[in-house]
């Protein structure tokens, strides 16, 4: 059973895989909402970090779709706002 931070992401093949959401937020700038997520499957990496996954969606759907994030800035939005929360966490 999911929780209200888990999400269940379907790639191309069709294959499930669960995965926790680090946070979400919204663009004005770019006018569409993020979310940034990892597998719960995953495996951390010789230096103690996962891989995080960033996709765009429109909120108030119970089952939205994930988008790609389609240009450079906005991966450089994501990143600056991931670094941000990592900061926050730290504290």
């Amino acid at each position: 059973m999911e929780d209200a931070n888990q999400i269940t992401i379907i790639d191309e093949d069709g294959n499930e895989e669960l995965c926790e959401i680090l946070f979400t937020f919204e663009s004005e700038e770019f006018g569409k909402s993020y979310v940034l997520y990892y597998p719960v499957s995953a495996e951390e990496d010789e230096d103690g970090e996962i891989e995080i996954h960033a996709s765009s969606f429109k909120p108030g759907k119970d089952q939205g779709e994930l988008m790609p994030i389609e240009t450079d800035e906005e991966w450089d939005m994501i990143e600056e706002m991931l670094a941000t929360f990592m900061a926050e966490d730290e504290e």
